[in-house]
């Protein structure tokens, strides 16, 4: 029986575990998970501490089930925010409530429909943040808007990570 290194529940948070399904509420949101039959997990005060039972992949699941429920508190309580540039002359980006409207230089503009929890922002034409409580929401709408048109490594345009780093190349030579 493998065990994991328990989660510290902040104030604000309420956890609460029936079966193997957790509910987390805090000051952004509630979400919900449903954690495998392999783990258990018991609640003592302000503390989450996970125990794998004897079966084979109990351990990886247990290891999945806490990131998993750690990443829930982190977002009802702070949330997640991933941000994206557009670069390239002309690429521009303006969120108009439920959609995002992207010039990518295409011949015709690109609508992205936001999906429900997710919120985005353009303080600037070519600059996009992502804001949500579920991480992997959040990550996959990013992921989505950046496979529109992904950064290309001879000139770097396109719709880039903001902390991301393009590897250039060099163009060839005659």
């Amino acid at each position: 029986m493998a065990r994991l290194t328990p989660i510290s529940v902040p104030k604000g948070v309420e956890i609460n575990i029936s079966g193997q399904h957790v509910n987390v509420k805090g000051s952004k949101g509630a979400l919900q998970h449903d954690i495998h039959d392999s783990v258990s997990v018991a609640q003592n005060d302000s503390v989450l501490s996970f125990e794998a039972k004897k079966v084979a992949g109990s351990a990886a699941q247990a290891g999945t089930a806490r990131a998993l429920l750690r990443n829930m508190i982190i977002g009802v309580s702070d949330g997640f925010e991933k941000k994206l540039e557009l670069v390239g002359v002309g690429y521009r980006a303006q969120a108009q409530g439920n959609k995002l409207n992207l010039t990518l230089g295409f011949s015709h503009p690109v609508e992205y429909r936001v999906p429900e929890g997710v919120s985005i922002e353009t303080p600037s034409q070519t600059e996009v943040i992502i804001k949500g409580i579920d991480k992997q929401r959040v990550g996959q709408v990013a992921a989505e808007i950046r496979a529109y048109r992904p950064p290309e490594p001879y000139k770097g345009k396109g719709v880039k990570y903001s902390d991301e780093h393009i590897v250039r190349k060099e163009a060839k030579k005659k």
